[in-house]
């Protein structure tokens, strides 16, 4: 695999695929650029050399049809400050861009519209249910037309580069297939991805112990693979968060309103038991900030986490919680979050997932590696001016989970072959 530190990009044209899929206000202004910033050095790298970019990503979930308001023109000249350029070419049709990239001189770049407009980027049937008998067939056609317009974007340079590694665990024409049409000198992991793949082999394979990981989030059904890994290597695992509520109630807790799985229940009983059984120590919260609605300004009161009382739902975490938890955090060489432990969107209700973001600090500060992914793990440690206080801040929170669940990544597996 070519080394992209190693290559010369000069008088090439590099397209390459970034996760530019940052959250945007009503005015569609940048309201977070920590992805945009992530991929500055492989850009950088290529403009340096004196080689032409053409970026492609997606952003939201525009299910195959244009919305105005998912445009990557919007972003632009927040691209084109980020990277220190005077201005930034707009493609406003990726598959139809070939004047374009055609035109483009060496230190020029050309940002194309977003590839989700086209189902053939995520290659599935549009308006058609997996249950009806034509699906199969329209999926083999959706295979040809994804293959076909890989093919287009990778006809607009001489190199292929995957720097999204929010992206990595999809088999998208942008992501996995646009390979196939580039030899193996010609397609690299960007810095980032690189950085992603060492950051995650740092865990899974160098971990110093105690190793603890905090999983927090919404729904069990969400991680349960990965918790189910995660039993093999850690020695502390906190589950926080809504998933929490899930183990107590499966316990016999009475826990109000709160967020849970009936039909998982039975799995949670089960990761207890074989934490016990493997000496893994699982923590779960002892006590719980609760609401009398799921509202920022709800009332709120301390209650014991397996006597939360009925109109009232647990939405974060106690001091008590926070105080065992700090202890386990502490007292760790490696650490793995991913998930808030409350509802971190509502002020009155982000104290918990601050004071673990400062923990995690903490515990880095004292020589612990921690690596942090997931949407408002992120948000957390960014919102508290702790993301360079950390080991790691992964781009990709589902692309993480599935590496740290051991699967192999189509967007990796397409550039080193694995």
């Amino acid at each position: 695999m070519v080394n992209i530190k190693d290559f010369d990009f000069a008088g090439k044209k590099a397209i390459v695929r970034v996760d530019f899929n940052v959250p945007l206000n009503e005015k569609g202004e940048i309201t977070d650029d920590t992805r945009i910033r992530g991929a500055l050095p492989t850009l950088k790298k290529i403009l340096a050399d004196g080689g032409a970019l053409i970026l492609m990503s997606h952003m939201g979930k525009p299910k195959g049809k244009v919305n105005p308001k998912l445009s990557l023109g919007q972003i632009a000249g927040a691209v084109a400050a980020a990277l220190g350029v005077s201005s930034v070419k707009f493609a406003p049709d990726c598959a139809d861009a070939s004047d374009a990239a055609a035109a483009l001189k060496p230190g020029e770049v050309l940002l194309l519209e977003n590839l989700r407009f086209y189902p053939e980027e995520e290659g599935k049937p549009v308006g058609i249910d997996k249950e009806d008998p034509a699906f199969a067939e329209a999926k083999k056609e959706m295979k040809v037309r994804q293959t076909e317009f890989a093919k287009k974007l990778a006809s607009y340079a001489d190199v292929y580069v995957n720097d999204a590694f929010g992206t990595a665990h999809r088999r998208h024409a942008s992501t996995a297939v646009i390979a196939d049409f580039f030899d193996a000198d010609h397609k690299m992991l960007g810095m980032l991805m690189e950085k992603e793949v060492t950051a995650i082999d740092n865990v899974l394979k160098n971990a110093q112990h105690p190793f603890t990981a905090i999983i927090g989030g919404s729904k069990v059904s969400s991680k349960l693979g990965v918790i189910q890994f995660l039993l093999d290597k850690v020695d502390n695992l906190i589950i926080g968060g809504g998933m929490g509520y899930t183990f107590i109630k499966a316990q016999g807790g009475h826990i109000g309103e709160s967020l849970h799985e009936d039909e998982l229940m039975p799995e949670a009983l089960r990761i207890m038991e074989v934490a016990k059984e493997k000496g893994v120590n699982l923590s779960l919260s002892v006590a719980t900030v609760a609401g009398d609605r799921f509202a920022n300004d709800a009332n709120r009161q301390v209650v014991d986490i397996f006597n939360i009382p009925d109109g009232w739902e647990g939405m974060d975490a106690s001091e008590a919680s926070l105080a065992n938890w700090k202890k386990i955090i502490m007292d760790s060489k490696t650490i793995l979050w991913n998930g808030p432990v409350g509802v971190f969107e509502f002020d009155n209700f982000a104290h918990g997932t601050g004071e673990i973001a400062k923990y995690v600090a903490e515990a880095t500060e004292k020589g612990a590696y921690s690596l942090v992914g997931g949407g408002d793990s992120v948000a957390a440690v960014n919102k508290f001016g702790l993301a360079d206080k950390v080991s790691y801040v992964s781009t990709g929170g589902g692309a993480m989970l599935e590496a740290i669940e051991g699967k192999v990544l189509p967007g990796v597996a397409a550039i080193v072959g694995e």
